[in-house]
């Protein structure tokens, strides 16, 4: 019976777009090569990280949500461990609740994604366009004229 999963891994921040694609078609192909099936993948960017890990403060965030047997999740972890590139991870075994809310947390990302943008606002006039009441009628100053 396949359970679902989700994985986070933080990659090096040296490694280059190229890089970094490659790093994950590895473990996606890894995860459907053992009968997974990959059921969400999201590229969180690089961020900065709490604490230095192997004196890095940055690292490219990654999450794979899957369905896999519960044997599979050791060979993964085998692989992460082995992969240089990788500086952690964490898998987790989702429950029901856990997979609604996953389920709602997409649904709103793609919602978002396909909102359309806000209308711009108006432009507000430049000084010299406003109009001035009467009472502030007054001649202009020639900052150039000498007295």
């Amino acid at each position: 019976m396949l359970k679902q999963y989700e994985t986070v891994f933080i990659a090096t921040p040296v490694l280059s777009d190229a890089q970094m694609k490659e790093a994950v078609k590895k473990y996606t192909d890894l995860i459907t090569a053992n009968g997974g099936e990959i059921v969400y993948e999201e590229d969180w960017g690089l961020k900065q990280l709490a604490y230095p890990i192997q004196h890095k403060t940055s690292g490219f965030y990654y999450l794979i949500e899957f369905k896999a047997a519960p044997e599979f999740v050791a060979t993964l972890e085998i692989q992460y461990k082995r992969d240089e590139r990788i500086l952690r991870f964490l898998t987790v075994a989702l429950d029901k609740d856990a997979i609604a809310y996953a389920e709602h947390r997409r649904e709103v990302r793609a919602s978002k994604k396909n909102a359309p943008a806000p209308a711009a606002a108006p432009e507000e006039p430049k000084a010299d366009e406003v109009e001035l009441p009467e009472e502030y009628d007054v001649e202009p100053v020639d900052e150039n004229k000498e007295d």
